[in-house]
């Protein structure tokens, strides 16, 4: 609260020149400070019990001891700490205020049951259900309450300092739903992106500057330009202004945040795998220690790229993958692999919360079975980083497995190479997807990038020309690659980006330029650009907001096409095999809530396996994306834990699939 007078009085002084005007005591105490839990009331805080009346206790999340047969880091599970239960979890109260203002704890969605305790953020998400999605980081409880409060009149404003990964797609929803609300909440005032470093741990991160107020006003937005750094801890910021609407995605301009997914481009994008566990991952000696040639690998030892291999131009590593394989044929075929994963991957797999990671521990954590799927009889598909600070594409042979840090389209066509490639889906995906890290670099989310975007409605000669252009632009930077072992494609694009905006170049930069021949690289681009904007009809010259509007008419146009049933499938001999008339579809119904389908139930069988099976009818019957909840709902007695566990299995095994609203559909 004393910080917050500071700040007051510098400000009047700065304002008014003089402290004449103030009133005595110049510290006042308002009682709008209090300590307490910002987020959670609970009756009580208890030790949570088993079936057998004993205390739970997990893994500590540090502690580790050394493997007696692979001298390796394994958790001690020795190292154990309670599980706390919170009777009756509600939102806490907080005081009235006309004004709230405050930098939150930052905790990522992946990192609050280590660092609150599993009761906790249990407790915590149960609280806010439908209120805050499950997946949204621990800072945006702090959003949703504090615009729960203008809204209501109660407060007339809040401003709020984040991370940057508040236009993450999963934050992001939480200012969408407070946005679109009657009455709706309106951004006076943002900062997308900012440097800030923290004195204490001299630690920098980007963080974002949120006003909110009730209402539909426009605000200001202000956008970094240059910043230059001072000291350690000092930066010269320039920034930019700009006044309009303000969207959910910290912009002024199309709605591009607002587009809706098209089944058009349905069952092709795909996050990598994530394999939870290191011990997969093998290196070449690895590969020899165990007795095997490098020459002539087993099939279930696979190429395999991260983002950072693809951007840096990294040799392929190598994984071992037993997707499709139970444990006895593992073990039976593959001995000494298995007991390399019995003892380096499983005793971590032991403490994982979901149970498809414990049960089946021999497996990728996330094996993205619908992915393999889509990718079979494919000799290359597409592939972008994750997070990168150039977004481009390239094709990868069907023979490296990729890794969750990179996006995948199952496409072999340049086509859509092409067009991916193009300045009109960059200027689309760096406007959907979010930015995160220090370097504020743009992430490609395949539900807000890929799915939502329109693609031309080309002649069979526009696609000729754009696949003769990508072929040759993914095959002129591979060359370039192979033909020099320290050149990246992210050095190749820095020197493209100085080149563009006519800075000189550096002598390392030169000799960039000298190998990846830059020149033939941007013409390569600047056709490629031309042909894609010649398939849309659209001039070549077009600016970022005016490609941006026309995308969102599109977006608009191609859905409401879709409601009519004329979907133009991308791949239509995979998405729609067996060439079914499409029927116009009732969107009251597709709008409908799956819940409220009137469904008799049915009863919930006793056994693990007959639960399994009764659970993928019911996935089939539905006949659209369904939650747990959702699917619990069609039995008596059913858990939705339980319905959520068995879905998992099904998963694994590639019976059905999760999107990524973690709906499954079969």
């Amino acid at each position: 609260e004393v910080v917050l007078w500071i700040g007051y009085l510098q400000w009047h002084i700065r304002s008014y020149g003089d402290v004449s005007t103030l009133s005595e005591p110049i510290l006042r105490d308002y009682d709008t400070i209090r300590e307490q839990d910002a987020l959670l009331a609970y009756d009580e805080k208890v030790p949570r019990l088993d079936a057998d009346g004993q205390a739970v206790t997990r893994w500590d999340g540090r502690t580790t001891k050394r493997h007696p047969a692979t001298g390796r880091a394994v958790p001690d599970e020795a190292a154990r700490v309670p599980v706390y239960d919170f009777v009756n979890p509600r939102p806490a109260d907080w005081p009235e205020a006309d004004f709230i203002v405050g930098n939150p704890p930052f905790i990522g969605n992946k990192r609050m049951r280590d660092a609150l305790g599993d009761g906790y953020a249990e407790a915590l998400r149960q609280a806010y259900k439908r209120k805050v999605p499950n997946v949204a980081d621990y800072v945006m409880y702090w959003w949703h309450k504090a615009a729960e409060k203008v809204r209501a009149g109660q407060t007339e404003r809040f401003g709020l300092i984040t991370t940057n990964s508040l236009t993450q797609i999963f934050n992001r929803r939480v200012l969408e739903k407070q946005m679109n609300a009657k009455p709706p909440l309106s951004l006076a005032y943002a900062i997308p992106d900012h440097p800030w470093v923290d004195a204490e741990m001299g630690a920098a991160v980007r963080i974002s500057m949120t006003v909110g107020e009730a209402g539909g006003q426009e605000g200001r937005l202000q956008t970094v330009i240059t910043e230059e750094k001072t000291d350690e801890l000092g930066r010269n910021v320039a920034l930019d202004q700009r006044e309009g609407k303000i969207l959910s995605d910290l912009t002024i301009g199309a709605n591009v945040t607002g587009a809706g997914s098209l089944k058009a481009n349905e069952g092709l994008s795909f996050m990598g795998v994530i394999p939870v566990g290191l011990g997969f991952r093998l290196e070449k000696e690895d590969v020899r220690h165990l007795g095997l040639s490098l020459d002539a690998l087993p099939p279930v030892i696979r190429r395999y790229k991260n983002g950072k291999d693809v951007a840096d131009n990294k040799e392929d590593r190598l994984i071992i993958d037993f997707f499709g394989l139970s444990d006895h044929e593992v073990r039976s075929q593959y001995p000494a692999l298995y007991q390399r994963i019995f003892e380096l991957v499983k005793p971590k797999r032991d403490e994982c919360k979901r149970a498809a990671h414990r049960e089946r521990w021999w497996i990728f954590g996330e094996a993205r079975p619908a992915m393999r799927k889509a990718m079979k009889g494919l000799t290359r598909y597409i592939a972008t980083v994750e997070t990168s600070k150039h977004r481009y594409f390239t094709f990868l042979s069907e023979e490296i497995l990729p890794d969750q840090k990179l996006r995948v389209i199952a496409s072999d066509d340049a086509f859509f190479l092409g067009v991916l490639s193009s300045r009109i889906h960059i200027t689309w995906a760096l406007a959907a997807g979010g930015r995160q890290g220090v370097g504020n670099d743009p992430v490609y989310n395949n539900s807000k990038c890929y799915k939502t975007f329109p693609f031309p409605d080309a002649t069979e000669a526009q696609r000729e020309t754009i696949r003769t252009l990508a072929e040759s632009l993914d095959a002129h930077r591979k060359d370039r690659l192979t033909a020099h072992e320290k050149l990246t494609m992210t050095a190749m694009y820095n020197v493209r980006e100085k080149l563009r905006a006519g800075q000189p170049l550096t002598d390392k930069e030169r000799t960039t330029h000298e190998q990846a021949l830059t020149g033939v690289l941007q013409a390569l681009h600047d056709d490629l650009d031309a042909a894609v904007a010649a398939a849309y009809g659209w001039p070549t010259a077009l600016t970022d907001d005016e490609i941006l509007d026309r995308l969102v008419d599109l977006n608009r146009e191609r859905a409401a096409e879709e409601a009519r049933g004329l979907i133009r499938y991308l791949r239509p001999e995979y998405q729609n095999p067996e060439g079914v008339e499409q029927m116009a579809l009732d969107v009251s119904a597709v709008q409908a809530p799956y819940a409220a389908a009137k469904v008799a139930r049915q009863p919930w069988p006793s056994a693990w396996p007959e639960r399994i099976q009764a659970v993928q009818r019911a996935l089939s019957a539905a006949g659209r994306p369904a939650t747990a909840r959702d699917l619990a709902r069609r039995f008596t007695r059913a858990q939705t834990k339980q319905v959520q566990a068995l879905l998992e299995t099904l998963e694994t095994l590639g019976l059905v699939r999760r999107r990524d609203d973690d709906r499954f559909v079969a």
